[in-house]
């Protein structure tokens, strides 16, 4: 698979990232209750192919339910450019609208059902193995 190096962050400036991932993005469109009230569409990368370059210290996090995702946002203007998803542990879920421009090729968007989670985890046959290395998979 082709990566590419995306930058990004949130609206203020002060939390910014760097994601290796494919330029033509899966991203998904969760119904879960969270996902519903904010919008949330996101692509999986590793945790590997993830780098964090400033705002650790304006980070917050916000659990409920399982307590497996970790909805981190910034304590400043509120916006979630990344995030741990509860399908992968192991990896970051990022927004894709929280990308600078011009790293991006194409969007694919993929409904996911999260009023269902377990079934809809069961019956998906690659969303678990987005979060590891290509090497692992």
């Amino acid at each position: 698979m082709e990566l590419v190096k995306h930058s990004g962050g949130c609206h203020c400036g002060a939390v910014r990232f760097e994601v290796w991932s494919s330029p033509d993005l899966l991203v998904f469109h969760c119904n879960c209750s969270i996902c519903t009230k904010k919008q949330n569409h996101h692509f999986i990368v590793p945790k590997s192919r993830f780098t964090l370059l400033q705002g650790m210290d304006n980070l917050t996090t916000y659990t409920f339910n399982t307590h497996v995702a970790k909805h981190t946002f910034c304590k400043t203007c509120g916006v979630q450019s990344f995030y741990t998803p509860r399908s992968n542990p192991d990896g970051y879920g990022v927004a894709p609208h929280c990308l600078d421009p011009g790293s991006v090729r194409s969007v694919t968007v993929e409904t996911f059902c999260g009023e269902k989670w377990e079934e809809s985890m069961k019956s998906h046959r690659s969303i678990r193995d987005m979060s590891k290395p290509e090497d692992d998979v």
